[in-house]
C-alpha cells in the first residue's frame, strides 16, 4: 500500500472542520429536544358534570307535578300505607305530631327521579299554626324513608328547609339512591328540590299565557357550568309563583354529583316574561326546548 502524504496544515483544517460542524449539530438537536418536552398540549374538551348540556330529556316534562290523594295510583296507595310507621317515628323525631289525625297529603310527581315515591304532608289548625313536611319513600327497596321538616306550626325547624343542612342531606341521599336518572335533568332536579322544600315552582312554554287561579310560569332557568371551579355546576332559577313576591332559587353541585349549596331569596323582577325568552348569558343554558337537556 503506497501512503499517501498529508501536510499537518491539511490534518489540523480537517479536525476543525469536524468539531465545528458537532458545535452545530448538537446544540440544535438538543435545543429541538428540549423545546419538545415543553410543548403545550391542549387537551380535548371535557363534557360538563354531573349534568350534560347536551343530553337528550327522557321526559318533556318541565316540572313537578302536584297530585291529590284520589289520583294516586294503586301501587304508590299501598306502598304509602306501607311506610306510615316509619314516616310517623321520622315526623316524631321532629316535633311535627303526626299522630294527630288533622294531616293532608299530596303527591310531588319528580320524572327525574321514578325509584321514588314523594308526598308532602300538611296540617292546617288555622292563622300561624300550619306544619308541613315532605317524605321520601325509594320505590324499589334501595333506601330509606327520609322526611324533610319544613314548617312546624308556623316556624321553619333549625332555618327555613330550602336552605336547611338537613334538607341538602337528604336531596343527597336520594340522588345516590336513584343513581340511573338522578343526573338526567339538571332542571328536573332544581324543581324537585324546590318542591320537597315546599314550593310549588311551575315552568310553562313560551306561548302559554297566566290564567286566573293558575300560577304564573316561572321566569328564568339556567344552569352555569363554573370549568375554573373544578366543574361546579350551579342550577338557578326564579319562581314567580311563589306568594307573597317571585322567589330566587340556587343550588350548587359538585363534579361528582354532590349539593353542597342552596340559596333561597326574594327574587329581582321589573317584568314577567316566560322563561324561553331570556337572553343569552356567559357560561349559561337556558332552559332547554324541543325535548333536550
Amino acid at each position: 500500500m503506497v501512503p499517501f502524504p498529508i501536510s499537518l496544515k491539511t490534518l489540523a483544517a480537517a479536525v476543525l472542520a469536524v468539531v465545528c460542524v458537532s458545535l452545530f449539530v448538537f446544540p440544535a438537536q438538543s435545543q429541538g429536544q428540549e423545546n419538545s418536552k415543553h410543548q403545550r398540549i391542549v387537551p380535548d374538551p371535557v363534557e360538563p358534570r354531573p349534568f350534560s348540556t347536551v343530553a337528550v330529556r327522557k321526559t318533556p316534562l318541565y316540572t313537578v307535578a302536584f297530585r291529590s290523594p284520589d289520583q294516586f295510583s294503586e301501587q304508590d296507595r299501598l306502598l304509602l300505607a306501607d311506610s306510615e310507621s316509619s314516616i310517623a317515628e321520622h315526623a316524631g323525631f321532629a316535633g311535627l305530631a303526626f299522630s294527630q289525625s288533622n294531616w293532608k297529603t299530596r303527591q310531588i310527581v319528580c320524572p327525574t327521579f321514578p325509584n321514588h315515591l314523594f308526598v308532602q304532608y300538611t296540617r292546617n289548625n288555622g292563622a300561624g299554626d300550619v306544619s308541613v313536611f315532605s317524605a321520601s319513600i325509594p320505590r324499589n327497596g334501595n333506601g330509606r324513608v327520609r322526611v324533610v321538616p319544613i314548617l312546624k306550626r308556623g316556624y321553619s325547624l333549625f332555618s327555613p328547609a330550602p336552605i336547611n343542612a338537613l334538607t341538602i342531606s337528604a336531596f343527597n341521599h336520594i340522588r345516590a339512591e336513584d343513581p340511573e336518572t338522578a343526573n338526567s335533568d339538571w332542571l328536573g332536579n332544581a324543581l324537585c328540590y324546590a318542591a320537597l322544600a315546599g314550593a310549588r315552582p311551575e315552568i310553562l312554554a313560551a306561548s302559554a299565557e297566566p290564567a286566573v287561579h293558575k300560577p304564573i310560569p316561572a321566569l328564568t332557568a339556567a344552569m352555569d357550568v363554573q370549568m375554573q371551579a373544578r366543574g361546579i355546576e350551579v342550577i338557578r332559577f326564579d319562581d314567580a309563583a311563589a306568594r307573597p313576591h317571585a322567589m330566587e332559587w340556587q343550588m350548587t353541585f359538585t363534579h361528582q354529583g354532590k349539593l353542597i349549596k342552596a340559596t333561597h331569596r326574594p327574587a329581582a323582577m321589573m317584568a314577567v316574561r316566560p322563561a324561553s325568552q331570556k337572553d343569552a348569558v356567559a357560561r349559561t343554558w337556558p332552559v332547554p326546548q324541543g325535548g333536550q337537556n
